[in-house]
């Protein structure tokens, strides 16, 4: 398969910034296989759904499968799906600890070791994965013990995984985002929001899908944390 056309797996692409990459990638003339726990069929013979709990093991069975069956092979991994909980450190129950690390960790760790194993066979490949800003910027209203734990060991891995595979071709990336303009924000929480950025306003989709897309097009960059959060990285 030429460099032109890719085989591309994305996690969590249902909706908001899972569903924008997956019409990224298409647009860029890729093939994707796109997996969510509700994804519906989809239309495009070159869009294979796998709907499934990321974090059941078998999820990612299926998933790596169908794209080695339809398609032959797995040239991109876009690890995106996660679930965020904000409560305060002491309020968490043993039930957003097994969701979050279900998702966050287990999702991440079953579906990349099957995705590398399939790129180690033709010698190239690439891992990018979504974490959180908050990881290096903890925010003191928004609690985030939790994504702190499972996404910053998400960004740890990604750097490890880009020095084992670096000679194998195989790279690894991370995009760090700060807060993004989705639904999941109500309009009324925006200004409050805009002002946590140093840049004075939230990220859009739009932006999260670029760095993704630069990442996956950059063939000396691998290791990277890609900050796309208005400076809050930076400081404030």
């Amino acid at each position: 398969m030429s460099e032109s056309q890719k085989v591309v797996v994305i996690t969590g692409a249902s909706q908001g910034i899972g569903a924008e990459l997956v019409k990224a990638f298409r647009q860029r003339g890729h093939r994707v296989v796109a997996t969510a726990r509700t994804i519906k069929p989809s239309d495009d013979p070159d869009v294979v759904t796998v709907a499934g709990d990321i974090a059941d093991p078998a999820t990612a069975r299926r998933v790596i499968s169908e794209a080695v069956a339809r398609f032959g092979r797995v040239d991109t991994l876009v690890n995106n799906a996660g679930v965020f909980i904000a409560k305060p450190f002491t309020s968490y129950t043993a039930e957003d600890y097994a969701v979050k690390t279900g998702v966050n960790l287990a999702g991440f760790f079953n579906i990349t070791q099957l995705a590398v194993a399939e790129m180690e066979k033709h010698l190239s490949g690439h891992v990018v994965s979504i974490t959180t800003t908050l990881v290096e910027h903890a925010v003191s209203g928004v609690p985030s013990v939790l994504a702190s734990l499972t996404k910053g060991g998400i960004s740890a891995a990604t750097k490890s995984l880009a020095i084992e595979y670096a000679k194998r071709g195989i790279r690894a990336n991370a995009v760090s985002p700060g807060i993004i303009k989705s639904p999941m924000h109500a309009p009324e929480t925006h200004a409050a929001l805009d002002a946590l950025h140093p840049i004075g306003h939230m990220g859009e989709m739009s932006d999260i899908v670029n760095a993704v897309l630069y990442l996956d097009s950059a063939p000396f960059v691998t290791g990277e944390i890609l900050h796309v959060d208005g400076g809050q990285s930076a400081g404030h």
